[in-house]
């Protein structure tokens, strides 16, 4: 009999303890006992998906976790999200992310303050408007701004350099950004941008209307997570699987798209906690069951926002809807299936709450195979119960391997 495959993966759940949960982490807290029951029954451990000397970002864990050593394949965030939104890239051109963020009001801009990476995670329809704006005014023949999804936009720098200390605004929650500015290179040419979207956005029609509404702006652009383009094995021919993914992140449906797989929209999906989960879940027993598909990488972005947003009834919240809304309802359509099927639940990495932002530290995964027998030491799906299994991944991205061959 044939296996059906389907990574589950809740971006940044990990953490650690939290003096607001009593000093437990939200695993802990958190009521979940579909993701238990698979933990209990199948195989736990921790795995290490950052390798040593690269930054602990989305993009690499994310490429490590699908099977892709990131010291040979990570080129950057940016272009995996040009992929996903349809910009060709040329191999001269380098691609950054464009983050519209909120700034303080102090003067001059070196002297202002990260206040949201995202600006209160504004809608995509109002962040297309000032993302026009940032176009008809910063584009040249050789720098193109495109609008992305949320907060999540795109500058392409044809016959671009890399080399640029770019620091990401979620690592810099409430703290002066004269020393985050850009540096290297090109460092004053994006500082000087990014000053310039200042004075056309902080008073744009659409911030002030937000700023009427209780929101904050979106009143300036940031810039980081160069690269060029990627160039991934074939995940089918790799692993003789069809997949898909499924994702509201660019980044994550880039990588998916860079390895030959799927993207499967589903509506009403987002990167935050206001997305349609349960889509998520039928989207995955449809590509399963009904569409052919042997593996699906379903991807949740909730969690890490929480994370940095230091939100923490809302973190174990995600974690409780992941488990009640796309864990459950998955295995119990697999299992009237009647296929054989493996799940594997992981974070990609953690994003600690008392931080804010995300570290390289190994995150606990889950195995589970359908008919599996009971398991000799019975965990429920903490970070301390993955240690405690004393099973450890050092090279994350050969994990995908251990989940499909076993």
């Amino acid at each position: 009999m044939e296996m059906k495959y389907i990574v589950i993966l809740g971006d940044g759940m990990a953490d650690e303890p939290v003096p607001e949960l009593s000093g437990k982490t939200p695993l802990e807290v958190a009521n979940k006992p579909a993701i238990d029951y698979l933990s209990e029954h199948g195989e736990l451990g921790m795995v290490k998906t950052i390798p040593n000397g690269i930054a602990p970002g989305s993009d690499a864990a994310n490429l490590s976790v699908m099977g892709y050593n990131p010291n040979r394949y990570y080129s950057g965030r940016s272009p995996l999200e040009a992929v996903s939104m349809g910009i060709p890239l040329k191999d001269t051109d380098v691609a950054l992310r464009c983050n519209l963020v909120t700034l303080s009001d102090d003067e001059p801009y070196a002297a202002k303050t990260m206040v949201d990476y995202s600006s209160d995670e504004i809608p995509t329809e109002e962040s297309t408007e000032l993302m026009h704006a940032i176009s008809r005014h910063l584009d040249a023949e050789w720098l193109h701004f495109y609008a992305g999804r949320s907060y999540r936009h795109l500058l392409v720098w044809n016959h671009g350099q890399t080399g640029q200390h770019l620091v990401p605004p979620h690592d810099i929650p409430g703290r002066p950004i004269a020393a985050f500015l850009p540096a290297g290179p090109a460092g004053e040419m994006f500082s000087k941008m990014m000053e310039r979207s200042w004075t056309l956005l902080h008073n744009h029609p659409v911030n002030i209307r937000r700023k009427k509404e209780g929101l904050r702006p979106a009143n300036s652009i940031w810039l980081w997570g160069e690269g060029r383009c990627p160039s991934l094995p074939d995940f089918g021919n790799k692993y003789h699987l069809k997949g898909s993914v499924i994702s509201a992140v660019d980044l994550v449906r880039g990588i998916g798209l860079c390895a030959g797989l799927e993207v499967t929209d589903v509506e009403g999906a987002t990167g935050n906690m206001h997305s349609n989960f349960a889509g998520k879940a039928q989207a995955a027993i449809d590509l399963l069951l009904n569409k052919g598909k042997d593996f699906v990488y379903l991807h949740v972005e909730a969690p890490d926002e929480c994370g940095h947003r230091h939100e923490v009834q809302n973190k174990v919240k995600a974690i409780e809807i992941i488990d009640q809304q796309i864990v459950l309802p998955v295995k119990e359509a697999l299992d009237a299936s009647g296929e054989a099927y493996s799940i594997m639940v992981l974070p990609d990495h953690p994003t600690p709450l008392n931080i804010r932002t995300h570290t390289a530290s190994p995150v606990p995964y889950v195995i589970y195979r359908s008919g599996a027998a009971e398991n000799a030491l019975p965990l429920s799906y903490t970070e301390k119960n993955g240690i405690a299994s004393g099973k450890i991944i050092t090279r994350g991205y050969t994990l995908m391997n251990r989940f499909i061959h076993g």
